[in-house]
């Protein structure tokens, strides 16, 4: 598979934990990937103040933001999962004041993330030493730290790939579909199993299905890396 060409034939180490970060709990952490504004740590904050600079067309600030925030530290942490160079060019296409190969840098950065955060999630579905249940609610998890990511760029993505960039939103909605239990109409026909019509049977949400979405999004994002780094060199 080209996925596993793309990402190596070694075991990917776990995730860091910097990037794995619970989103906040309670009827936030419910949400639809599509409406949904995850909040802001140092990476993710520090890609927006480069971003905003880039788009003002100042790119002497874009650098100097780069040079000395926590997305390049995070880049040079995680430079094994990533291709040769991409730092260094990254920073190359600011100081040369080109704003588009920057941001296709660090829309590479992110994709990379997210492809790493699924294909962590994916493996933490199959652990069949673990109960479904706790299983989905894991996965879960790293689907919001996911959504961190890809929300960022999103908008990058779809101009790079529009094909991957609907590829991945479809799949986070499956697999955040998996994650929730049929609504009560569903589950009885509406009617209430007090009349005496007996409920169907409520199917919990199943890790299997769950992982098919995710490697779909590993595997889109990886093509993207791809083809983007090659717009790199």
């Amino acid at each position: 598979m080209r996925l596993w060409a793309s990402v190596g034939s070694r075991a990917l180490a776990p995730v860091s934990a910097a990037l794995l970060v619970a989103v906040a709990a309670g009827p936030a952490a419910a949400h639809h990937v599509g409406a949904y504004v995850p909040r802001d740590n140092e990476v993710s904050a520090n890609f927006k103040q480069i971003k905003f600079a880039i788009q003002a067309r100042k790119l002497d600030v874009a650098l100097r933001l780069f040079e000395s925030g926590a997305l390049r530290a995070e880049m040079r942490k995680q430079a094994a999962r990533f291709p040769a160079g991409l730092e260094e060019r990254t920073r190359a296409a600011l100081a040369a004041g080109d704003g588009p190969r920057a941001e296709r840098g660090l829309m590479i950065f992110f994709a990379g993330l997210v492809r790493d955060l699924a294909l962590e999630a994916d493996r933490r579905l199959a652990d069949a030493t673990e109960a479904p249940a706790a299983r989905v609610a894991a996965a879960q998890k790293f689907l919001e730290a996911m959504w961190r990511y890809y929300n960022l760029v999103d908008f990058l993505v779809g101009q790079n790939d529009p094909k991957a960039a609907v590829a991945v939103r479809l799949a986070f909605d499956e697999a955040e579909g998996e994650t929730k239990a049929p609504p009560a109409a569903a589950r009885g026909n509406g009617a209430p199993e007090s009349r005496g019509v007996p409920a169907r049977p409520v199917a919990a949400p199943s890790p299997e299905k769950m992982r098919e979405p995710l490697r779909r999004i590993a595997l889109a994002l990886s093509g993207l890396i791809e083809t983007s780094m090659a717009g790199m060199r």
